[in-house]
């Protein structure tokens, strides 16, 4: 029994399955067991809930032969352990019927003291219509809210969230805390990409999206942020996050305060208001230090001016009225912690490596990877209920993906993350969400152990399709061989419903390999290849970026350079390749040297009217085509995806034409500025493997732990206008960086 397996759970799994468990994988087995520990896990009133969750897998693996033993499997575990977990931390549990906890409070419509309640089970009909007014104004609220969901989304798609965000008060509605997705269809561009799936997301956990690029993970997310999906309440606060924001005159720091609209739109009206009263009245800017002390002022304040009699002027409110109002305005400011804001935005900030200066400067100077970034502080400020990231870590450095991981780990709602990165998942997610063939499956755990648990699942699948095949050839055989034959006639009709019993298992159906095939080149130019002495470089006006660089490229090395974002890794690259001359000393290249760059702007350039192979014919004129096909089919863009318009492809694609279109000329060094981004995570594992097998050099730029752990052997830290070789893993590296969130 396997250390995961070992304990109570683990031990009560193992007896009830008892001979079913020997020949079981214990990677299948540690899955179930982790599943059904979790303090969280509803195991339903006769294993209902443990079925649904472990039941397929249970008899996929072989632990039982058919689904009624599956449940009674479950039903004898939920017997067992059911009772344990009715019982959360803190006390609380499942409700057999939800209620709502307002009602019979004295905040809302009173119905009499509780003796009377408990005494009277029967509604008087003047209560009845109590009831139903507040139920219609109650629904008016979740409309209301609905819209402004709505218009936070459409807006967020177009980089800038102005949401309304809720923080609790009282009549907004209660928002559900699980989400429910039931039988639902997306369809893009008359391709259908998801079929008939349920998903159901559990407030509090973390879900990692994954699947093939142009499978339509984006597409999912966005039709989740418009709400046009059913299951999703109307009053749910969304967030996807997918666009910088738009620069102008704003500065960075008040751009996300700007994001939380309720807040700004109760400091603007407070200060309209107190115009209107003593100007020596406390306004927002002294709440900060009063507290609620400026409550007492308001009501006093109003109080006298009303014993003043003075009368209010034309257009404005009465004295007493705005008294009242900004009594309600400070007390709603102070629910919300609205005077901690700017203090919980500039700690994001700083988290996503904004420093103060930054913050002070207007987002307008800002490149789109920095705008980005404001986007995401945004995001995480306003705390929606679901927030969506897709690939939160494209634009971020290495000390900004730490703090996002830490951050995110924390996070109290619930989350879905499309991202690359592997390691990111295995820190960030507590399930994933599997999109493959137009259907969504869920998995508990991390990257790693879905990984597992699926090829697991795989393997049992394909055994059984296998069984099944040989069951139905050996009935089959006997059928067609006795069909004819009279006296056989009644074994012939009980094998053919025998069939019809057995029915079909499914083959797997495996997703094409990846293909990443870097050319090899025909020449080897003799060494040095690429030498830097005493090299300096500076942008005319600028600071010194680099000062006395001396060190050397051959075709062995296997290099990645690691630093913060804005110290120069980038235009170290530019140094190397020629793009850029030193400011003083040399840099010697051979003249047999070639140099493939890759870098964002090669993948935003393409022409996206054109389709890849017509980009390769105008790139390269006068090379056979069969030639420039098999060359994109070397980067898995064969057959109708080297004939599909560019602006069809998903990003991954686009990537691997931009691969394709660099290595055409068997460079013998790469040169790569975070290759990874926009790949999905089989692309990733197939970029490791063409590198591996690739006979030349490789220097590359990324923050993806993966990556860099299986394709380079060596890491140099920029920083001081130095390249400096660090002497241990990236995992040791990442020791070096402190980041709290």
């Amino acid at each position: 029994m396997s250390a995961v397996a070992d304990g109570e759970v683990g031990a009560g799994v193992y007896e009830v399955l008892g001979d079913g468990a020997k020949d079981v994988d214990e990677t299948i087995l540690d899955y179930i067991v982790n599943v059904l520990k979790d303090e969280t896990f509803e195991f339903g009133k006769n294993g209902e809930g443990a079925y649904e969750a472990v039941g397929a897998l249970l008899v996929d693996s072989g632990c039982v032969s058919s689904d009624s033993e599956a449940l009674a499997v479950c039903g004898k575990l939920a017997a067992k352990f059911g009772s344990r977990n009715s019982k959360l931390q803190g006390g609380s549990r499942k409700l057999a019927t939800s209620i709502r906890m307002s009602d019979g409070m004295p905040e809302t419509e009173p119905y009499g003291p509780p003796e009377a309640v408990q005494a009277a089970p029967q509604i008087s009909e003047r209560d009845q219509l109590k009831m139903e007014r507040r139920r219609r104004k109650e629904e008016r609220q979740r409309l209301s809210d609905y819209e402004a969901h709505l218009a936070a989304a459409e807006a967020s798609t177009a980089g800038l969230p102005e949401v309304m965000v809720l923080h609790g008060g009282l009549g907004e509605g209660s928002v559900p805390k699980d989400i429910r997705l039931e039988n639902f269809t997306i369809t893009m561009g008359g391709k259908e990409l998801i079929n008939s799936a349920t998903v159901t997301l559990a407030y509090g956990r973390r879900y990692g999206l994954v699947g093939r690029n142009g499978t339509g993970k984006t597409t999912l997310l966005k039709h989740m942020a418009m709400h046009a999906i059913d299951g999703i309440p109307k009053n749910c606060q969304i967030l996807h996050v997918e666009q910088e924001v738009v620069g102008d005159d704003t500065t960075i720091l008040q751009c996300v305060l700007n994001s939380d609209m309720e807040r700004t739109n109760l400091l603007e009206e407070e200060a309209q208001l107190a115009q209107q009263r003593d100007p020596t009245t406390i306004s927002a800017a002294g709440a900060k230090a009063n507290g609620s002390a400026l409550l007492k002022t308001a009501e006093s304040n109003g109080v006298e001016k009303e014993n003043a009699g003075e009368q209010p002027k034309d257009g404005e409110q009465p004295k007493d009225a705005v008294s009242e109002r900004l009594a309600q305005i400070y007390k709603r400011l102070e629910q919300i912690d609205a005077y901690s804001a700017e203090a919980r935005a500039a700690s994001i900030l700083a988290g996503l490596s904004f420093t103060s200066e930054m913050q002070q400067r207007k987002t307008k100077t800002f490149s789109g990877g920095w705008r980005m970034r404001v986007a995401l502080a945004r995001a995480l400020f306003i705390e929606p209920d679901l927030l969506l990231l897709d690939e939160p870590t494209n634009h971020l450095d290495l000390h900004a993906v730490l703090w996002l991981e830490n951050y995110l780990v924390k996070w109290p709602k619930t989350l879905i993350v499309v991202s690359h990165a592997r390691e990111f998942l295995n820190t960030v997610v507590t399930d994933v969400l599997h999109l493959h063939s137009q259907v969504i499956t869920v998995y508990k755990g991390d990257y790693d152990t879905f990984e597992k648990t699926r090829e697991e699942r795989l393997r049992n699948q394909q055994k059984a399709h296998e069984s099944n095949e040989r069951t139905r050839s050996h009935i089959q055989a006997f059928v067609d061989k006795f069909r004819y034959n009279a006296k056989r006639a009644s074994l012939v009709q009980s094998r053919i419903k025998a069939l019809e019993r057995i029915g079909h298992v499914d083959a797997v159906i495996s997703d094409p390999d990846y293909k990443f095939e870097f050319p090899t080149p025909d020449d080897k130019p003799s060494a040095p290849i690429i030498s830097f002495s005493d090299a300096t470089f500076g942008y005319p006006g600028g600071p010194t970026l680099f000062k006395d660089l001396n060190f050397g490229l051959d075709l062995d090395s296997r290099l990645a350079m690691v630093g913060p974002n804005g110290i120069g890794k980038s235009t170290l690259l530019k140094l190397i390749s020629g793009e850029l001359e030193p400011t003083s000393g040399t840099v010697f290249r051979s003249a047999k040297v070639r140099m493939a760059v890759f870098s964002q702007h090669h993948v935003d350039g393409l022409d996206l009217s054109s389709t890849p192979l017509l980009y390769m014919m105008k790139c390269f004129p006068g090379v056979p085509e069969q030639r420039l096909r098999s060359h994109l089919g070397s980067f898995g863009l064969s057959g109708n995806l080297a004939l599909q318009a560019m602006y069809t492809l998903s990003g991954g694609q686009k990537s691997r034409v931009a691969f394709a279109k660099i290595t055409f000329n068997k460079p013998h060094i790469l040169l790569l500025d975070e290759p990874s981004n926009h790949l999905d995570l089989d692309a990733v594992e197939a970029l490791i493997g063409g590198l591996a097998l690739f006979q030349g050099g490789v220097l590359m730029v990324s923050h993806d732990e993966h990556l860099i752990s299986g394709s380079v052997d060596e890491l140099w830290v920029v920083s001081d206008g130095k390249a400096t070789p660090f002497h241990g893993t990236f995992k040791e590296y990442k020791k070096t960086l402190k980041v709290t969130a």
